[in-house]
Protein backbone atom coordinates (compact mmCIF):
# COMPACT_ATOMS: atom_id res chain seq x y z
CA UNK A 1 0.00 0.00 0.00
CA UNK A 2 1.48 3.38 -0.96
CA UNK A 3 2.37 5.70 1.87
CA UNK A 4 2.47 3.02 4.54
CA UNK A 5 5.83 1.49 5.47
CA UNK A 6 6.63 -1.31 7.84
CA UNK A 7 8.43 -0.29 11.01
CA UNK A 8 10.12 -3.67 11.37
CA UNK A 9 13.91 -3.53 11.51
CA UNK A 10 14.92 -7.00 10.34
CA UNK A 11 17.76 -6.77 7.78
CA UNK A 12 16.83 -7.00 4.12
CA UNK A 13 18.58 -9.12 1.52
CA UNK A 14 20.15 -5.99 0.05
CA UNK A 15 21.61 -5.07 3.44
CA UNK A 16 23.11 -8.55 3.89
CA UNK A 17 24.49 -8.83 0.36
CA UNK A 18 28.26 -8.49 0.23
CA UNK A 19 28.80 -8.79 3.98
CA UNK A 20 31.25 -11.28 5.42
CA UNK A 21 29.85 -14.24 7.44
CA UNK A 22 30.89 -12.56 10.68
CA UNK A 23 29.30 -9.26 9.65
CA UNK A 24 26.09 -11.08 8.67
CA UNK A 25 26.01 -12.85 12.02
CA UNK A 26 26.45 -9.55 13.87
CA UNK A 27 23.72 -7.93 11.74
CA UNK A 28 21.30 -10.81 12.36
CA UNK A 29 22.09 -11.15 16.07
CA UNK A 30 19.70 -8.37 17.20
CA UNK A 31 16.96 -9.82 14.99
CA UNK A 32 17.25 -13.38 16.29
CA UNK A 33 18.81 -12.60 19.66
CA UNK A 34 15.97 -14.10 21.70
CA UNK A 35 15.86 -17.21 19.53
CA UNK A 36 19.59 -17.69 20.09
CA UNK A 37 19.16 -17.04 23.80
CA UNK A 38 16.32 -19.58 24.02
CA UNK A 39 18.38 -22.27 22.31
CA UNK A 40 21.33 -21.40 24.52
CA UNK A 41 19.24 -21.76 27.68
CA UNK A 42 17.91 -25.14 26.54
CA UNK A 43 21.45 -26.38 25.89
CA UNK A 44 22.78 -24.92 29.15
CA UNK A 45 20.07 -26.40 31.36
CA UNK A 46 20.25 -29.73 29.54
CA UNK A 47 23.96 -29.92 30.38
CA UNK A 48 23.61 -28.74 33.97
CA UNK A 49 20.44 -30.76 34.70
CA UNK A 50 20.76 -33.88 32.53
CA UNK A 51 18.50 -36.02 34.71
CA UNK A 52 15.52 -33.64 34.91
CA UNK A 53 15.53 -30.92 32.26
CA UNK A 54 15.91 -32.74 28.89
CA UNK A 55 13.15 -35.23 29.69
CA UNK A 56 9.73 -35.84 28.18
CA UNK A 57 8.20 -35.26 31.63
CA UNK A 58 9.68 -31.76 31.78
CA UNK A 59 8.60 -31.02 28.21
CA UNK A 60 5.05 -32.06 29.06
CA UNK A 61 5.14 -29.91 32.18
CA UNK A 62 6.35 -26.82 30.30
CA UNK A 63 3.84 -27.24 27.48
CA UNK A 64 0.96 -27.85 29.86
CA UNK A 65 1.81 -25.01 32.25
CA UNK A 66 2.54 -22.36 29.61
CA UNK A 67 -0.15 -23.15 27.03
CA UNK A 68 -2.62 -20.82 28.72
CA UNK A 69 -0.04 -18.03 28.93
CA UNK A 70 0.77 -18.56 25.25
CA UNK A 71 -2.91 -18.21 24.33
CA UNK A 72 -3.23 -15.05 26.40
CA UNK A 73 -0.05 -13.63 24.87
CA UNK A 74 -1.44 -14.26 21.39
CA UNK A 75 -4.71 -12.66 22.49
CA UNK A 76 -2.85 -9.57 23.70
CA UNK A 77 -0.73 -9.52 20.54
CA UNK A 78 -3.65 -9.04 18.13
CA UNK A 79 -4.67 -5.54 19.34
CA UNK A 80 -0.97 -4.67 19.64
CA UNK A 81 -0.62 -5.22 15.89
CA UNK A 82 -3.10 -2.37 15.46
CA UNK A 83 -1.29 -0.22 18.01
CA UNK A 84 -3.67 -0.94 20.91
CA UNK A 85 -3.35 -2.79 24.20
CA UNK A 86 -5.85 -5.14 25.84
CA UNK A 87 -5.51 -5.63 29.60
CA UNK A 88 -8.67 -7.72 29.85
CA UNK A 89 -6.64 -10.79 28.90
CA UNK A 90 -5.59 -10.97 32.54
CA UNK A 91 -8.85 -9.95 34.16
CA UNK A 92 -11.24 -11.72 31.80
CA UNK A 93 -9.76 -15.17 32.33
CA UNK A 94 -10.71 -14.89 36.02
CA UNK A 95 -14.43 -14.57 35.24
CA UNK A 96 -14.44 -16.90 32.22
CA UNK A 97 -12.95 -19.89 34.02
CA UNK A 98 -15.40 -19.40 36.89
CA UNK A 99 -18.40 -19.20 34.56
CA UNK A 100 -17.27 -22.26 32.60
CA UNK A 101 -17.73 -24.23 35.84
CA UNK A 102 -20.63 -22.44 37.51
CA UNK A 103 -22.84 -22.57 34.41
CA UNK A 104 -22.62 -26.35 34.67
CA UNK A 105 -22.77 -26.79 38.44
CA UNK A 106 -25.28 -24.06 39.31
CA UNK A 107 -27.50 -23.85 36.21
CA UNK A 108 -27.05 -27.40 34.99
CA UNK A 109 -26.09 -26.43 31.46
CA UNK A 110 -24.47 -29.14 29.29
CA UNK A 111 -20.75 -28.52 29.03
CA UNK A 112 -20.80 -27.69 25.27
CA UNK A 113 -23.45 -25.03 25.88
CA UNK A 114 -21.55 -23.65 28.88
CA UNK A 115 -18.40 -23.38 26.78
CA UNK A 116 -20.34 -21.69 23.95
CA UNK A 117 -21.82 -19.15 26.39
CA UNK A 118 -18.38 -18.30 27.79
CA UNK A 119 -16.89 -17.90 24.31
CA UNK A 120 -19.83 -15.73 23.30
CA UNK A 121 -19.38 -13.50 26.35
CA UNK A 122 -15.69 -13.19 25.50
CA UNK A 123 -16.61 -11.99 22.01
CA UNK A 124 -19.12 -9.48 23.42
CA UNK A 125 -16.51 -8.16 25.85
CA UNK A 126 -14.03 -7.75 23.03
CA UNK A 127 -16.62 -5.87 20.96
CA UNK A 128 -17.33 -3.61 23.95
CA UNK A 129 -13.61 -2.85 24.30
CA UNK A 130 -13.42 -2.04 20.61
CA UNK A 131 -16.40 0.32 20.82
CA UNK A 132 -14.94 2.09 23.86
CA UNK A 133 -11.64 2.60 22.06
CA UNK A 134 -12.86 3.42 18.56
CA UNK A 135 -16.27 5.03 19.11
CA UNK A 136 -15.95 6.56 22.58
CA UNK A 137 -12.29 7.39 21.82
CA UNK A 138 -11.01 6.21 25.19
CA UNK A 139 -7.34 5.25 25.35
CA UNK A 140 -7.08 1.47 25.01
CA UNK A 141 -5.03 1.12 28.19
CA UNK A 142 -7.64 2.98 30.25
CA UNK A 143 -10.64 1.39 28.51
CA UNK A 144 -9.46 -2.19 28.92
CA UNK A 145 -8.24 -1.56 32.45
CA UNK A 146 -11.72 -0.33 33.33
CA UNK A 147 -13.45 -3.20 31.56
CA UNK A 148 -11.10 -5.71 33.14
CA UNK A 149 -11.68 -4.33 36.62
CA UNK A 150 -15.44 -4.63 36.11
CA UNK A 151 -15.01 -8.26 35.00
CA UNK A 152 -12.91 -8.99 38.06
CA UNK A 153 -15.54 -7.37 40.29
CA UNK A 154 -18.22 -9.53 38.69
CA UNK A 155 -16.09 -12.60 39.39
CA UNK A 156 -15.80 -11.63 43.05
CA UNK A 157 -19.55 -10.97 43.27
CA UNK A 158 -20.44 -14.20 41.53
CA UNK A 159 -18.27 -16.36 43.76
CA UNK A 160 -18.85 -14.43 46.97
CA UNK A 161 -15.24 -15.15 47.81
CA UNK A 162 -15.79 -18.92 47.68
CA UNK A 163 -14.63 -21.63 45.32
CA UNK A 164 -16.89 -22.96 42.60
CA UNK A 165 -16.72 -26.73 42.84
CA UNK A 166 -18.75 -29.65 41.59
CA UNK A 167 -18.58 -32.84 39.58
CA UNK A 168 -18.10 -32.06 35.90
CA UNK A 169 -18.31 -34.36 32.85
CA UNK A 170 -15.19 -36.24 31.85
CA UNK A 171 -15.53 -34.75 28.37
CA UNK A 172 -15.04 -31.30 29.89
CA UNK A 173 -11.94 -32.44 31.77
CA UNK A 174 -10.63 -33.87 28.49
CA UNK A 175 -10.43 -30.36 27.01
CA UNK A 176 -7.18 -29.95 28.95
CA UNK A 177 -6.32 -33.44 30.19
CA UNK A 178 -6.03 -35.32 26.89
CA UNK A 179 -2.63 -36.39 25.57
CA UNK A 180 -1.92 -36.80 21.86
CA UNK A 181 1.29 -38.56 20.79
CA UNK A 182 2.58 -38.20 24.33
CA UNK A 183 2.05 -34.43 24.50
CA UNK A 184 -0.77 -32.43 26.14
CA UNK A 185 -3.54 -31.46 23.76
CA UNK A 186 -3.23 -27.83 24.87
CA UNK A 187 0.08 -27.65 22.99
CA UNK A 188 -1.77 -28.56 19.79
CA UNK A 189 -4.31 -25.81 20.48
CA UNK A 190 -1.48 -23.30 20.67
CA UNK A 191 0.19 -24.61 17.50
CA UNK A 192 -3.06 -24.50 15.52
CA UNK A 193 -3.95 -20.97 16.66
CA UNK A 194 -0.39 -19.78 16.08
CA UNK A 195 -0.36 -21.01 12.49
CA UNK A 196 -3.80 -19.53 11.85
CA UNK A 197 -2.76 -16.11 13.17
CA UNK A 198 0.52 -16.26 11.25
CA UNK A 199 -1.29 -16.89 7.98
CA UNK A 200 -3.85 -14.15 8.64
CA UNK A 201 -1.35 -11.51 9.74
CA UNK A 202 1.39 -12.23 7.20
CA UNK A 203 -0.46 -13.42 4.12
CA UNK A 204 -3.90 -11.80 4.02
CA UNK A 205 -5.16 -8.23 3.47
CA UNK A 206 -6.56 -8.27 7.01
CA UNK A 207 -3.09 -8.66 8.46
CA UNK A 208 -1.63 -5.98 6.21
CA UNK A 209 -4.41 -3.60 7.17
CA UNK A 210 -3.85 -4.18 10.89
CA UNK A 211 -0.11 -3.58 10.55
CA UNK A 212 -0.82 -0.44 8.54
CA UNK A 213 -3.16 0.82 11.25
CA UNK A 214 -0.56 0.11 13.91
CA UNK A 215 2.15 1.90 11.94
CA UNK A 216 0.11 4.99 11.09
CA UNK A 217 -3.65 5.02 11.50
CA UNK A 218 -4.12 8.32 9.68
CA UNK A 219 -2.15 7.08 6.67
CA UNK A 220 -4.18 3.87 6.73
CA UNK A 221 -7.41 5.86 6.67
CA UNK A 222 -6.17 7.94 3.75
CA UNK A 223 -5.48 4.68 1.92
CA UNK A 224 -9.13 3.74 2.29
CA UNK A 225 -8.79 1.21 5.14
CA UNK A 226 -11.87 1.06 7.42
CA UNK A 227 -9.74 1.32 10.54
CA UNK A 228 -12.61 1.25 13.02
CA UNK A 229 -13.89 -2.09 11.76
CA UNK A 230 -10.48 -3.75 11.90
CA UNK A 231 -9.59 -2.43 15.35
CA UNK A 232 -12.90 -3.64 16.78
CA UNK A 233 -12.31 -6.98 15.06
CA UNK A 234 -8.89 -7.19 16.72
CA UNK A 235 -10.46 -6.71 20.16
CA UNK A 236 -13.16 -9.27 19.36
CA UNK A 237 -10.48 -11.83 18.41
CA UNK A 238 -8.60 -11.05 21.60
CA UNK A 239 -11.76 -11.52 23.65
CA UNK A 240 -12.47 -14.87 22.02
CA UNK A 241 -8.96 -16.22 22.70
CA UNK A 242 -9.12 -14.98 26.30
CA UNK A 243 -12.41 -16.80 26.84
CA UNK A 244 -10.94 -19.94 25.25
CA UNK A 245 -8.00 -19.74 27.66
CA UNK A 246 -10.53 -19.42 30.51
CA UNK A 247 -12.31 -22.60 29.42
CA UNK A 248 -9.00 -24.48 29.28
CA UNK A 249 -8.03 -23.16 32.71
CA UNK A 250 -11.36 -24.33 34.14
CA UNK A 251 -10.83 -27.78 32.66
CA UNK A 252 -7.34 -27.85 34.16
CA UNK A 253 -8.13 -26.60 37.68
CA UNK A 254 -11.59 -28.21 37.96
CA UNK A 255 -12.54 -25.47 40.39
CA UNK A 256 -13.28 -21.78 39.94
CA UNK A 257 -11.96 -19.07 42.23
CA UNK A 258 -11.45 -15.35 41.83
CA UNK A 259 -7.93 -15.49 43.25
CA UNK A 260 -6.71 -17.39 40.16
CA UNK A 261 -6.01 -15.76 36.83
CA UNK A 262 -4.49 -12.35 37.46
CA UNK A 263 -1.02 -13.91 37.76
CA UNK A 264 -1.23 -14.66 34.03
CA UNK A 265 -1.46 -10.98 33.05
CA UNK A 266 2.20 -10.00 33.40
CA UNK A 267 3.78 -13.02 31.64
CA UNK A 268 1.19 -12.79 28.85
CA UNK A 269 1.96 -9.12 28.25
CA UNK A 270 5.70 -9.76 28.58
CA UNK A 271 5.46 -12.53 25.97
CA UNK A 272 3.56 -10.25 23.60
CA UNK A 273 5.99 -7.37 24.09
CA UNK A 274 8.96 -9.71 23.65
CA UNK A 275 7.38 -10.72 20.35
CA UNK A 276 8.13 -7.25 19.00
CA UNK A 277 11.84 -7.61 19.79
CA UNK A 278 12.68 -10.74 17.82
CA UNK A 279 12.13 -12.31 14.37
CA UNK A 280 10.82 -8.93 13.14
CA UNK A 281 12.15 -6.41 15.66
CA UNK A 282 10.06 -3.28 15.89
CA UNK A 283 6.88 -5.05 14.79
CA UNK A 284 4.64 -7.32 16.85
CA UNK A 285 4.60 -10.77 15.25
CA UNK A 286 3.22 -14.22 15.96
CA UNK A 287 6.41 -16.27 16.04
CA UNK A 288 8.19 -13.66 18.11
CA UNK A 289 5.39 -13.87 20.67
CA UNK A 290 5.72 -17.65 20.88
CA UNK A 291 9.51 -17.32 21.27
CA UNK A 292 8.92 -14.78 24.03
CA UNK A 293 6.65 -17.16 25.92
CA UNK A 294 8.99 -20.10 25.41
CA UNK A 295 12.06 -18.26 26.64
CA UNK A 296 10.19 -17.37 29.82
CA UNK A 297 9.00 -20.96 30.21
CA UNK A 298 12.43 -22.51 29.62
CA UNK A 299 14.27 -20.03 31.82
CA UNK A 300 11.87 -20.29 34.73
CA UNK A 301 11.71 -24.09 34.53
CA UNK A 302 15.49 -24.40 34.59
CA UNK A 303 15.97 -21.95 37.44
CA UNK A 304 13.23 -23.59 39.52
CA UNK A 305 14.86 -26.98 39.06
CA UNK A 306 17.99 -25.44 40.58
CA UNK A 307 15.87 -24.69 43.65
CA UNK A 308 14.85 -21.12 42.86
CA UNK A 309 12.42 -19.49 45.30
CA UNK A 310 8.89 -18.30 44.59
CA UNK A 311 10.12 -14.82 43.62
CA UNK A 312 12.27 -16.17 40.77
CA UNK A 313 9.48 -16.10 38.18
CA UNK A 314 8.58 -12.37 38.39
CA UNK A 315 12.27 -11.49 38.63
CA UNK A 316 13.07 -13.49 35.50
CA UNK A 317 10.08 -12.01 33.66
CA UNK A 318 11.15 -8.46 34.37
CA UNK A 319 14.85 -9.04 33.68
CA UNK A 320 14.15 -10.78 30.38
CA UNK A 321 11.88 -7.94 29.29
CA UNK A 322 14.60 -5.36 30.00
CA UNK A 323 17.20 -7.38 28.08
CA UNK A 324 14.86 -7.81 25.13
CA UNK A 325 14.05 -4.10 25.02
CA UNK A 326 17.78 -3.40 25.00
CA UNK A 327 18.25 -5.75 22.04
CA UNK A 328 15.37 -4.11 20.16
CA UNK A 329 16.72 -0.63 20.91
CA UNK A 330 20.13 -1.60 19.56
CA UNK A 331 18.54 -2.96 16.39
CA UNK A 332 16.48 0.23 15.97
CA UNK A 333 19.54 2.44 16.35
CA UNK A 334 21.51 0.37 13.86
CA UNK A 335 18.63 0.62 11.40
CA UNK A 336 18.41 4.38 11.87
CA UNK A 337 22.14 4.82 11.39
CA UNK A 338 22.01 2.70 8.22
CA UNK A 339 19.14 4.79 6.85
CA UNK A 340 21.02 8.03 7.48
Amino acid sequence: MPGVESNAVEPTKDELRGLSPLAKALRLAPTYGLVILMVGLIVLFSILLPDSFPTILNVRSILSDKAIIALLALAAMIPMVAGRIDLTVGYGIVLWHILAISLQTMLGLPWPLAVAVVLGLGVITGALNGLLVEVARIDSFIATLGTGTVLYALALWHTGGHQMVGVLPNAFYAINGTFVLGLPITAYYVVAITFALWVVLDYTPTGRYLYAIGANQRAAELNGIPTRKFVIGAFVSSGFLTALAGVILASKLRIGQASVGLEFLLPALVGAFLGSTTIKPGRVNVWGTIVGVMILAVGISGIQQFGGSFWVEPLFNGTTLLIAIGIAGYAQRKKGAKSK
